[in-house]
């Protein structure tokens, strides 16, 4: 099979991965090597400078011997196949890293033989481009649910990024849709989280030794394939933050692209739903909340029509309005319309005088939703106290809802 049809193949059999979209690395380029990774995001991204950044993002092969019930690339399929060998993807990323198509490779796979053969496989793409071709640029490796920690230490040491896919909410769903086990997921990410805070040990003592994932570890889940609400799924993904010190965790709207009685029949994917997962997820990474604030055990969705920050707003309303000019940061950041940028531009500013509803506008707030919420100088922007219901219709009205997802900042930041 020639190269270029192999890479049709597989670049198309890893989009479905979309956890690879930042780097949050800084890898410096060195005299005689090729390359340097950036601390801002790559994959379609956009850097701290403004460029617009890309990986080569592909599978080794999409054979597998699993057989999930969502996946193109099970076993039953009868889809095209294609293997890379070690030397093809080296060549390939080095190419198009020297053409200035990528910065950085993104590399999964499908499961040939076993955990431990396929792991091996993608290390030696990595070691080979590190060690060989002197490549600085930023490698985000999957670390493949099984493979032994020896490996997973190996492929720490060359990978700028990995990552491990819980793929589903719930250890029940893994049993009905896949032939993974929850231990087989959870205990490389427990390897990693160990590997990463020992070699941070190390690295006190002499900063000789080589950085261990630097960029950490993520994950991804499957939204829509199985019936667990998503306050399972906002209460297991805070407990990756803390447990796992995960980067990211990554939702992925549920494709349907295979025909199996174990799948849900859907007409679309549930990308608002994915939406508005990924502003709950924004709560608890930026903003301060907890994942039983966001979805509660009486309302255990998230609203279709309005956003989340907006619905804990509006479900403590004993705490508006809040005076812009006095308030704690912590409580501005939960004011719907504020963004962190803002609630910091707030806070000094009032330092040289008080604020009033012009000088929000200038600063960036959107008064749109922020002024049933607040004061300033004791003053609301309305005449009267807005109703519970009134603020909903509001928000309502104002709710940006998901169209085609972008996960940037501006597209997931709507409060």
């Amino acid at each position: 099979m020639e190269l270029v049809e192999k890479l049709e193949i597989l670049g198309a059999a890893a989009k479905f991965d979309a956890s690879c979209s930042s780097s949050g690395s800084s890898r410096k380029g060195v005299e005689g090597g090729i390359g340097s990774a950036y601390r801002a995001g790559i994959c379609h991204s956009w850097a701290a400078d403004g460029r617009c950044i890309s990986l080569l993002k592909v599978l080794f092969t999409n054979y597998c011997i699993n057989d999930c019930a969502y996946c193109i690339n099970r076993r039953s399929n009868d889809v095209k196949r294609a293997t890379f060998t070690v030397d093809e993807l080296v060549s390939l990323t080095m190419n198009f890293y020297k053409r200035n198509y990528i910065e950085g490779l993104f590399l999964s796979s499908g499961i040939i033989k076993n955990a431990d053969f396929t792991m091996e496989k993608l290390i030696a793409v990595a070691k080979k481009l590190r060690n060989e071709e002197n490549f600085h640029g930023y490698i985000h490796l999957k670390v493949i649910p099984g493979a032994s920690d020896i490996l997973i230490k190996e492929a720490g040491l060359y990978a700028d990024r990995v990552s491990v896919n819980i793929e589903l909410p719930s250890e029940k769903s893994l049993k009905l849709l896949t032939e993974k086990s929850k231990e087989s997921i959870i205990k490389p990410m427990t390897d990693i989280t160990s590997d990463i805070v020992e070699n941070r040990e190390e690295r006190r003592k002499t900063k000789k030794l080589p950085m261990f994932a630097p960029a950490g570890q993520t994950t991804q889940l499957i939204v829509g394939a199985t019936p667990e609400t998503d306050r399972k799924i906002v209460k297991l993904t805070e407990a990756f933050y803390k447990k796992f010190s995960m980067k990211r965790v990554y939702y992925s709207a549920f494709v349907p692209v295979n025909s199996d009685n174990r799948l849900p029949i859907v007409s679309m994917p549930p990308l608002d739903r994915e939406h508005r997962l990924y502003q709950a997820d924004w709560l608890m990474r930026f903003y301060g909340f907890q994942a039983d604030e966001i979805v509660t055990e009486e309302n255990p969705f998230l609203s279709d029509d309005i956003d989340p920050k907006a619905v804990w707003a509006m479900r403590n309303m004993h705490l508006f309005p809040l005076e812009i000019n006095t308030a704690a940061f912590e409580m501005i950041l939960r004011v719907p319309g504020i963004g962190r940028k803002s609630a910091f531009r707030i806070i000094y500013a009032r330092k040289n005088g008080s604020l009033d509803f012009d000088d929000l506008k200038r600063i960036g707030v959107v008064l749109k939703r922020a002024r049933y919420f607040i004061t300033c100088k004791g003053k609301m922007m309305a005449d009267t106290i807005i109703a519970e219901l009134t603020v909903f219709e509001a928000m309502k009205t104002t709710s940006t809802k998901a169209g085609a997802v972008d996960h940037t900042y501006e597209q997931l930041l709507l409060f």
